[in-house]
């Protein structure tokens, strides 16, 4: 997989604890958390093992522990943006992807965005439930927006994975509400991340999407307008625009 080889050669050593895993998330200003075949992305997953496939070892555990506690401890930002699976971003570039998806935003700014029709009413719902009530983890956010139901169990995973990966929300710790595995706590990230949120309002998209794809083209000498179009769901002429 020539995402791999490309790692290895910009990350040569392990990664073995978490300062060593945030600063692999700086260098390469954003990754996966376990890699996707067919996306050319490095991830921590990776970085840590160098091997693939993917077994729940104690290197998945420990990934595990840092997915929920880095974004809390303000040490990397952690939501399932690329191909709505788990994706940490610097905090470094954290304010250029905000600013590539419009979403630099207040707490309060739901209405807006579902008046405009960029949320639906169950996105709406959720955001609106975390700026009332503060971080909540899932079976109590699902009981807030009423939809703690079989059906509206469906909706929400809907709603949560529409905001993630606008990263209007964040992971932001875990909670034990059952026996089973601990949920996951989220927070709105123009609370989490103020500081962040709020240099995003002064980026242009153009110019956060040029950032972006430096970084992308520092990991990946010579990749095409198209890969970064797929990967960021960018419009071709943006790609374009992006590493000229």
């Amino acid at each position: 997989m020539r995402a791999r080889h490309e790692a290895d050669m910009r990350w040569p050593r392990g990664v073995r604890t978490a300062a060593e895993a945030v600063r692999f998330i700086d260098a390469a200003g954003y990754c996966l958390l376990f890699p996707i075949q067919n996306v050319p992305l490095p991830s921590l997953y990776y970085a840590m093992t160098r091997r693939t496939p993917i077994t729940w070892d104690d290197y998945a555990a420990k990934l595990w522990e840092w997915k929920d506690n880095f974004p809390r401890q303000h040490r990397a930002f952690y939501s399932k943006y690329f191909h709505g699976r788990g994706t940490f971003i610097s905090l470094k570039l954290l304010p250029h992807f905000l600013a590539m998806e419009g979403t630099g935003l207040e707490a309060g700014d739901h209405g807006r965005m579902y008046a405009t029709g960029r949320i639906t009413a169950d996105a709406r719902a959720v955001w609106e439930a975390l700026d009332t009530h503060g971080p909540l983890a899932t079976l109590e956010l699902r009981q807030v927006c009423k939809l703690d139901s079989k059906a509206g169990n469906k909706r929400y995973k809907r709603a949560i994975l529409e905001l993630s990966r606008a990263l209007v929300v964040v992971h932001f710790g875990a909670e034990q509400e059952t026996g089973a595995w601990a949920s996951s706590r989220f927070e709105l990230t123009a609370r989490a991340f103020p500081k962040e949120a709020a240099a995003a309002r002064h980026l242009a998209p153009d110019a956060a999407r040029q950032a972006v794809a430096k970084k992308y083209l520092a990991w990946h000498p010579g990749a095409k307008p198209g890969i970064l179009a797929r990967l960021f769901r960018w419009p071709k002429a943006d790609a374009v625009a992006a590493i000229m």
